[in-house]
């Protein structure tokens, strides 16, 4: 027995729920890993030298100085592809593939039609996927107790001028939609898809003191989170301390408070609190964490033309993604399991990470969140992701420099003072018109991307970028660049044509079930990707991008 099969048989042993991919049909009951090494994205395996020897450096988007109590701090990460053995092949096979002739075959109106359609909803109305998951068949039933044990989709889509998603009787779901700078990279729509991030907290924090759901608390203790996550105060509408008995200002007096002032350094007594039945019941609250009971769902779509010829959202998911913290781990905890990972990956090199879960309660991240999601099956319609396809999830949240208590957007959400304070949804109001981020030390963030990367995308393959963005020498026009400070979007969306042929390459794997093969939306094969490293290869980056 090979190294590889034993590793298959370990993670068979464990129980873990792993993939086999059939030509229509994906069987999420098999228990046996195509790619080990799926939790490492495709977009690690990318060259950062072209054919002249010119260094890009796009992997300073994830791999970056981290901030407590994210102690992963990886920013040498640009510096080396740093993989265990077994992950120096590239096993994203369909980064390799040539889909000309199927992305050809498939018309303009043809995918136009396909991603105007809901596979969330269904004609009623109803949650078509939730449906399904209460009348659970065996394919999906992964322990046979006849019933599903994960995430239930709940969310209406239905958001009101706070963001807040209403219930066809006008209640509150609990979920709320919030506007954010997208992530570098791979998550700008002129890369494959759009998408949108919601957060729900616990009812504890819906709820007033005596029990009673109560919407202004509930808006204070989620501009708390915020305030704790970017570690950074947060102005607010005006609240009424009294009301709530906390010092929100921290001006020493219980007064009408406009911010929710972040002052937490408890060595010197300098704590923060929640409000309501949360405060009542001792909820655990740290800088840089979410409190357990956290909920984000994320759905990622196919990108649609709007009524103005813009770019929009799509009706069609590809995939729905939940996120779930269900157990509390201090500073300590965080330190002590870096140092743990720091130590295995010096003792034991080669030796592959194993994450535990299965397709119905998600994965462990090992750092108390469980994240699960659902994709399209060969009919378009949402199914439960394989435990190897939710690995996939795990690679970008767990041991990352970018990542703030395991996510990504929350801590570049929009705040007070723009459209609805931040506090909207996609379908409310885009993109357009809004300029890009800045770096925690003051930089255009969008632009020292391209500036560093050279592209648009981490495989930079985008040649629509390319040709905007750079001169016949590669070097950057600033006078495009500059436009980026008053609307991010002349970069991050693409032109009618390149979005419909993203569509219709991703369609192809959808067709295919290839998921575990790679998702990225690529019509020619990439060039600008690794087929296999050697060991502790040099990136050939030697200035590292720090802040």
């Amino acid at each position: 027995m090979n190294r590889l099969e034993k590793v298959a048989l370990m993670t068979a042993l464990m129980g873990t729920l792993t993939l086999v991919a059939g030509d229509t049909l994906v069987d999420v009951k098999n228990r046996y890993l195509k790619n080990y090494a799926s939790n490492i994205p495709s977009q690690c395996y990318t060259k950062t030298e072209d054919e002249n020897k010119k260094v890009h450096n796009p992997c300073f988007a994830c791999h970056i100085t981290s901030k407590e109590p994210n102690y992963f701090n990886d920013w040498d990460l640009q510096e080396s592809y740093a993989f265990p053995e077994d992950a120096l092949k590239n096993r994203w096979k369909n980064l390799f593939k040539d889909r000309t002739k199927e992305v050809n075959d498939i018309s303009d109106d043809e995918i136009l039609a396909y991603i105007k359609q809901s596979n969330y909803f269904g004609k009623e109305g109803e949650f078509t996927l939730a449906k399904k998951l209460q009348n659970l068949s065996k394919e999906w039933d992964i322990d046979g107790d006849k019933k599903w044990d994960g995430y239930i989709p709940d969310c209406y889509y239905n958001f009101d001028d706070e963001g807040f998603d209403r219930t066809p009787n006008g209640d509150y779901s609990g979920w709320r939609a919030f506007g954010y700078y997208p992530f570098l990279g791979t998550f700008w729509p002129t890369n494959g898809s759009t998408d949108d991030v919601l957060i729900r907290l616990p009812m504890d924090f819906r709820k007033d003191e005596n029990g009673s759901f109560n919407i202004e608390t509930y808006k204070v203790n989620l501009a708390i989170v915020e305030a704790l996550i970017k570690q950074k105060s947060i102005k607010m509408h005006l609240i009424d301390e009294k009301k709530y008995g906390v010092d929100l200002n921290k001006d020493g007096n219980l007064t009408q408070a406009s911010q929710i002032t972040f002052e937490y350094d408890p060595r010197n007594g300098k704590y923060m609190s929640y409000i309501g039945l949360a405060k009542k019941k001792g909820y655990k609250i740290s800088a840089g964490l979410y409190p357990v009971g956290t909920d984000f769902l994320h759905s990622v779509r196919y990108i649609d033309i709007d009524e103005d010829n813009g770019i929009k959202m799509a009706a069609r998911m590809k995939e729905l993604r939940y996120g779930k913290k269900v157990n509390w781990a201090t500073y300590t905890d965080h330190k002590a399991l870096v140092e743990e990972e720091l130590k295995e990956a010096h003792d034991f090199p080669d030796r592959l990470e194993v994450f535990i879960g299965d397709a119905e309660r998600g994965v462990s991240n090992k750092r108390g969140w469980r994240y699960q999601g659902f994709i399209e099956d060969e009919k378009g319609e949402l199914r439960p992701q394989s435990y190897e396809e939710n690995l996939f999830c795990i690679g970008c949240h767990a041991s990352l420099g970018a990542l703030a208590d395991s996510t990504f957007v929350y801590q570049r959400k929009f705040e007070h003072g723009t459209f609805q304070n931040g506090w909207s949804h996609w379908t409310q109001k885009g993109l357009k018109g809004i300029g890009e981020p800045k770096t925690p030390d003051g930089r255009d963030e969008y632009t020292l991307y391209i500036q560093e990367n050279g592209a648009g995308d981490e495989f930079r393959e985008n040649d629509e970028v390319i040709k905007k963005f750079f001169d016949e020498n590669g070097t950057l026009k600033m006078s495009e660049a500059k436009k980026l400070q008053d609307d991010m979007t002349h970069l991050i969306f693409p032109s009618h044509s390149r979005a419909l042929k993203l569509n219709k390459a991703y369609k192809v794997i959808v067709d295919e079930q290839s998921f575990i093969y790679g998702r990225d939306a690529t019509v020619k094969p990439v060039k600008n990707v690794h087929d296999e490293l050697k060991d502790e290869q040099s990136t050939g980056i030697t200035n590292p991008v720090r802040y």
